[in-house]
């Protein structure tokens, strides 16, 4: 089950610009700001910027849907045809995330927050 895009994700090379940048469009400092990450929350949705991102096969932004259980999704996706381009990760938290590329090459992603 889906609880929809609720967060996307920014491959970014210049990480000082790019928070200059996402700044002056979100309105909001970021709640989290580390050198592996920066993440913003604005209007509902969660947006980070990812300064690995290119490194690890992010070609532009990827929308993350959220899922209550990430390896049944990102089970489904694969059998259909998605090619792996991030196996589940816990991102901190017990958060975990993953993404795929579709066969027309879009990239889609998976979070799955831990149990509350």
């Amino acid at each position: 089950m889906t609880a929809g895009l609720q967060t996307i994700i920014y491959p970014v090379k210049d990480l000082e610009r790019a928070k200059a940048v996402f700044g002056a469009l979100l309105g909001v400092e970021p709640y989290a700001d580390e050198p592996y990450y920066v993440g913003y929350k604005a209007a509902g949705q969660d947006v980070g910027l990812d300064p690995n991102g290119h490194a690890k096969g992010m070609t532009g932004p990827v929308p993350y849907w959220h899922v209550t259980d990430l390896r049944e999704r990102l089970a489904a996706l694969l059998a259909a045809g998605a090619e792996l381009l991030q196996d589940a990760q816990d991102v901190g938290g017990g958060r975990l995330i993953a993404f795929v590329r579709d066969p027309d090459g879009n990239l889609v992603g998976l979070l799955q927050d831990p149990a509350a």
